[in-house]
Parts: structure tokens; sequence; C-alpha cells
């Protein structure tokens, strides 16, 4: 499918890398937020027996697919699998086994970065939510860091530190000129 969709230009103004690392961030939050809802103890009375198990496995989950957003992320800044496994406590072969799927899909929601649904008319966007919509993403990472006080006052924590290309393809410096 080659019709263009509608953040292609928003998109393009990001390296794969920093797209990347909006995915993995925002796949982090998912992860902290719902290890948060682990923490309180005064609605314990309201969950069901076995109810917070649910919660972790789903805690897990979420690490899960974080854990393959930084995979993706790694290999699209230039780590090998060597390096990658390094980290995994797993052989490079077991790495790229097993982190090659993950890869292999966001290459190919590059290519084709939505599908139709069955009826034909609505778009399903391949790419992650923040790597589809790049700006958007920025937008919720930055406020939900700055909420969470992860820098200091930086109302930019997450937007900051990623890759903006120009229509050169060369690397552009952040507000805070970086």
């Amino acid at each position: 499918m080659s019709e263009p969709t509608p953040y292609d230009h928003d998109r393009a103004a990001y390296s794969r890398e920093g797209l990347a690392r909006l995915v993995l961030a925002d796949h982090a939050t998912e992860v902290a937020d719902s290890a948060a809802g682990l923490v309180g103890t005064r609605n314990d009375v309201d969950t069901g027996l076995a109810g917070r198990v649910s919660q972790a496995r789903q805690l897990i989950e979420l690490a899960e697919r974080t854990l393959n957003s930084a995979v993706v992320y790694e290999v699209e800044r230039g780590s090998s699998w060597a390096q990658i496994a390094a980290y995994l406590g797993v052989s490079a072969e077991e790495a790229r086994e097993r982190y090659t799927p993950a890869v292999h899909a966001w290459n190919s929601a590059f290519e084709e970065p939505y599908r139709l649904d069955e009826t034909g008319r609505k778009r399903i966007p391949q790419l992650p939510t923040a790597a589809y919509d790049p700006n958007w993403a920025c937008t919720q990472l930055d406020r939900w860091a700055f909420l969470r006080h992860v820098g200091i006052d930086d109302r930019q924590a997450v937007s900051a530190g990623l890759v903006v290309l120009d229509t050169a393809d060369e690397s552009v410096p952040t507000e805070n000129g970086s």
C-alpha cells in the first residue's frame, strides 16, 4: 500500500533511531503505570481473589514488549547482536533468533505503514502509535515525564534528546541546543 499516511511528514522529521526511542519510552511508561497500580493497598478489598496476580502478569507482558522495543532501538542505533546478547545473558545467536521477528516487524512497518481493515476503508497503522504519530507521542511523553519529575523541571525530558532530521537528512539541534 503506497498511499501516503496522515503523519508521513511529521514522521519524516525523525530518524528511525529517534522513532524507535519514542516507542521504547512509550512502552516504558506503560510498565511504570502498571507497576504503580500494584503499590497502593487501599483498594485491595475491592480486588477479587488473585486479582493482583493478574496485574503482575500484565506487568510482565508489558515489560516483555518493552524489552522487544529496547532491542529494536539498540539495533537502530547500531548495537551488534553480541552487545545486545551480553545484557540478555544469552549468546548472540540466541538473541538474534529471539528478537529478529520484532526487528523484521519494525522494518516491515516502514515499508507498509498501514493496512486497510476488512472493509477496505479504515487504515490500521502497522507502526506503534509513538512512531506513527511522533509529534503526539512527544507531547504525551514529555508531559508524562514532567508530571513524574523525570528530570527536574524539564518540560522536554523525552523530546529534547531525540535525533531530528532536516530535509537533507542532517541532524538538527533541538531547542536545548543539543
